[in-house]
């Protein structure tokens, strides 16, 4: 009989909302003895999962997305056959279920799965939903469509790379990689809000479970112009991390690192997904890859200041605090 570790990854497999960003291993490397797996199981099959991941800040028990984990969220198993309106129904009584194993909490952070659309039984509970927005590109198995796809503004900036003797490689390294991620966050004047031994760990994982691949973006005299960092499953890849010298931001390099990034997606993963970020100079970068613009959901519950004071809340998780202004009230 398999372990139960190993049958919740393979449920993971399964589930139509299943990500790598789901798996036991994933949540070991950036959650290690902080988290939890919510089950319902009928005869011994995993019907439906929820991971929680934990943080307690200023004595407030936090249940949140931890750093560099775009998605976690409920996982079912796959629809059988049978009425819609059945089907809708055994997801319903699944949730409330999964609910009623939720831990006291002060503060609920979750994005999850594209997949997942109905969250009606999280509203009755409280819950609260913003819908954000990525990019996805579906079918990786034709290059030459996908190319096609692509906007001219965004293929004339590829070109622009390649033109000015600029290609791409694979072999510089995590701390390279982390470098120029640094160097964008500086530019913005923002403080990394993740450790480089943080990185390190997950990288350390995927390397294991074969699951990652760096695309570095570099010129003939050797300088590096922009890094990207994706992680995969048959599945999927993902556009983790990224990062470029803002005084070589001219050349187009970035985008040929995705294009290339996006071309090696092709052999290994389905879909390609940008994780993409909301924030209006950076989204039309993605959108210039034609991919489809795809809704997912943020789900928030929190005690009194919680819908005028999300962001604080997030931002002081990224730093690793949170404000004191704050009611105490446990939620369940």
């Amino acid at each position: 009989m398999k372990n139960e570790v190993q049958a919740y990854d393979d449920f993971v497999d399964s589930s139509p909302q299943g990500s790598l960003f789901h798996k036991s291993w994933w949540l070991d490397a950036v959650a290690p003895d902080n988290y939890t797996i919510l089950s319902i199981k009928e005869n011994e099959k995993i019907l439906a999962a929820w991971p929680l991941t934990f943080k307690k800040l200023a004595g407030l028990d936090l249940i949140m997305l931890p750093q560099l984990t775009p998605k976690l969220g409920m996982l079912f198993t796959s629809p059988r056959k049978m009425k819609y309106a059945d089907q809708l129904s055994e997801e319903v009584e699944l949730m409330a279920k999964l609910l009623n194993l939720l831990p006291e909490h002060h503060l609920f952070y979750q994005r999850f799965a594209i997949e997942f659309t109905n969250w009606l039984p999280l509203y009755w509970a409280d819950f609260k939903q913003t819908t954000r927005y990525t990019y996805v590109i579906e079918d990786l198995s034709d290059l030459d469509r996908v190319w096609e796809n692509v906007r001219y503004s965004t293929k004339r900036k590829i070109k622009r790379a390649l033109k000015h003797g600029i290609k791409v490689v694979t072999h510089l390294g995590l701390e390279k990689l982390l470098d120029l991620n640094e160097l964008t966050y500086k530019r913005q004047k923002l403080t990394v809000p993740y450790s480089r031994e943080y990185v390190h760990r997950i990288d350390e994982a995927c390397e294991k479970n074969n699951a990652r691949n760096f695309f570095f973006a570099i010129d003939e005299a050797g300088q590096i112009h922009a890094a990207v960092y994706i992680v995969y499953d048959q599945k999927a890849a993902y556009y983790l991390i990224g990062g470029g010298d803002p005084a070589l931001n001219n050349y187009g390099a970035h985008f040929l690192a995705l294009w290339e990034a996006i071309k090696f997606a092709s052999q290994v993963a389905q879909s390609f997904d940008f994780e993409g970020s909301m924030h209006s100079n950076i989204e039309p970068v993605f959108r210039g890859f034609g991919g489809a613009q795809k809704p997912y959901m943020e789900i928030t519950r929190g005690n009194c200041l919680i819908e005028s004071a999300f962001s604080v809340f997030r931002n002081a998780w990224n730093k690793g605090g949170i404000p004191s202004v704050i009611c105490g009230k446990l939620l369940r």
